[in-house]
């Protein structure tokens, strides 16, 4: 070691004291960025609106009446799908199996009213219960038996969309299916779709429960650190195991409102519900809440990728629009929550 080493010698290198100006300007740049991600998605969600309103193309069928109820009853299925999700998002587990679930829940219910006879009550009852037993059956693979969840979800996904084919023989299912339920999907109340106006209640609900409620927290804690939950007394395998039941019952509810928007039920529904579910999830880890999945993320997101492809249309955008994209918003979601983690981690 060299005599000249200020550790051979006992002399401790110089403290840095930082300029409190320069502190608090830190801070302030800091907490504008923050805010500035925070925000970024919903400003990008206004700018189309008025773009799109505004623009001679678009304007007067973007800003009618007509349109807007329209997007928000075409949107009501995709966010119910995109709540679900968000339960075993939060706890650390993507679930591939919603869009499956709610395109079988669907022609449950359609089977039960037009095949077997049974009350509209009583047949939506058992189509969402179905969908709460898929959540559980998923929940004890995963969960309990420790499955990995992509195979489970994946596997549960095809074997659900194979069996409801099989039913079906790919046709769909379109009568016996009473006016009370499929007014709905396409009836106002007050002016806002009822379909609309029920998944924003499903939201509120979803939202309360997530952000207001011991399970909502427990949640959160397993998919941040779940041995570090565990440590502190948080039952991990129940609230896993709950949050794919819950996740289940929520796609049923799903499943009856597409029931009663389409006012038929088929077998090809799972996959195409799916990924704008995946997408608008994954967005809302980039707005409002960082770095998590969030109820009021998730609704921004749906609202992002409808106004994008309802303008585009009216602009005269071809119909291979739509899907392109989800797909490169799905993408870049990946991609952002990605350089997201990456930036929090060396933070």
């Amino acid at each position: 070691m060299s005599l000249n080493s200020r550790s051979s010698v006992g002399v401790e290198p110089p403290v840095q004291v930082r300029d409190p100006q320069e502190t608090q300007r830190v801070g302030r740049a800091g907490s504008r960025r923050h805010t500035a991600q925070r925000y970024a998605l919903v400003m990008v969600l206004v700018f189309m609106i008025i773009t799109f309103a505004v623009l001679p193309e678009s304007g007067a069928a973007f800003r009618s009446p007509e349109n807007l109820r329209a997007m928000l009853a075409n949107q009501a299925v995709g966010l119910t799908v995109a709540i679900a999700l968000l339960f075993p998002m939060a706890a650390g587990y993507f679930d591939f199996s919603v869009g499956a679930v709610t395109a079988t829940c669907s022609v449950v219910a359609a089977a039960l009213l037009s095949q077997v006879g049974l009350p509209l009550p009583l047949a939506v009852l058992v189509a969402i219960m179905s969908g709460a037993a898929a959540g559980l059956i998923l929940g004890v693979l995963i969960a309990v038996l420790d499955m990995n969840a992509f195979i489970a979800t994946l596997g549960t996904a095809t074997l659900l969309g194979g069996l409801i084919f099989a039913y079906t023989g790919g046709l769909q299912i379109t009568s016996g299916i009473p006016s009370s339920l499929t007014d709905l999907g396409s009836l106002p109340v007050l002016g806002v779709p009822r379909i609309a106006v029920l998944a924003a209640l499903i939201a509120a609900a979803s939202w309360f429960v997530m952000g207001h409620t011991p399970f909502g927290r427990q949640l959160f804690a397993i998919g941040s650190n779940a041995r570090a939950a565990a440590l502190v007394g948080v039952r991990v395998t129940r609230v896993r195991l709950l949050s794919f039941v819950v996740s289940g019952t929520v796609a049923g509810i799903a499943g009856v409102l597409l029931l009663a928007r389409q006012g038929a039920a088929t077998s090809d529904n799972g996959m195409t519900m799916l990924f704008p579910a995946l997408t608008a999830v994954l967005l809302s880890t980039i707005t409002l809440e960082l770095g998590r999945p969030s109820v009021a993320g998730t609704v921004v997101a749906i609202f992002v990728v409808a106004v994008s492809v309802s303008g585009l249309t009216l602009l005269g955008a071809p119909a291979w629009v739509g899907p392109v994209f989800d797909g490169a918003a799905l993408l870049a979601a990946v991609a952002f929550t990605r350089l997201a983690a990456g930036r929090s981690s060396r933070s």
